[in-house]
């Protein structure tokens, strides 16, 4: 069964953070709450980890995963920001949006979307998970937790861990969840384009 670690929503446990960062370290997968419900999360490199995100999720080999990072210095060997991208990103992080970026030659293939050398990466607006990342370092590759069939993402701690206790080596429940999707917005091109509208404001690029 997966450690279920209940963790303060203002206040994470150091303790509880740096076990659960070590066990992503140590080749874990984790289900973890974000400000657009909860996603299963592994360490870069952990094809193993993926695999089994796949598994869960019922998806195909080609499915994009998302890098969740605490800031996106977190980010500057896996993808390319020039100067105008930074700025709108800065502006707008933490904050309920996925951007599409041109990857860097490090960026590993398995993040790559299957048709463009992009990666999905964002910085969640949510206090455990942030101090989750900066305890780990790195970013985490993620995919939202929506079990097959289902119409959205699981939203409860508890309810994660009734459905995939086994199937995870971890659960953080910080009893606060996000509902609705992250607005996705592809900053890889010449102009901003807005592929979903979800919780974060689209207009800022219309």
């Amino acid at each position: 069964m997966a450690r279920y670690f209940d963790i303060h929503p203002a206040n994470p446990q150091p303790r509880a953070l740096g076990q659960l960062a070590q066990l992503v370290r140590d080749g874990g997968v984790i289900a973890y709450p974000t400000d657009s419900g909860y996603a299963l999360g592994c360490a870069i490199g952990n094809r193993d980890g993926l695999e089994r995100i796949r598994a869960i999720r019922g998806l195909g080999e080609k499915h994009p995963y998302t890098l969740l990072c605490s800031a996106f210095a977190q980010l500057g060997r896996y993808v390319e920001l020039d100067n105008n991208v930074f700025r709108t990103v800065k502006a707008l992080t933490p904050g309920q949006y996925t951007f599409i970026l041109k990857a860097s030659r490090e960026a590993p293939k398995a993040l790559l979307h299957p048709k463009k050398k992009t990666v999905g990466a964002r910085i969640p607006e949510h206090v455990a998970t942030l101090a989750l990342l900066a305890e780990l370092g790195e970013p985490l590759v993620s995919s939202t937790l929506i079990l097959p069939g289902a119409d959205g993402p699981l939203t409860e701690g508890w309810i994660v861990n009734d459905e995939l206790g086994d199937r995870v080596d971890a659960v953080a429940d910080s009893g606060d969840c996000g509902l609705e999707p992250t607005t996705v917005v592809d900053l890889s091109g010449d102009e901003p384009v807005v592929l979903r509208v979800g919780a974060g404001d689209p207009a800022v690029f219309e």
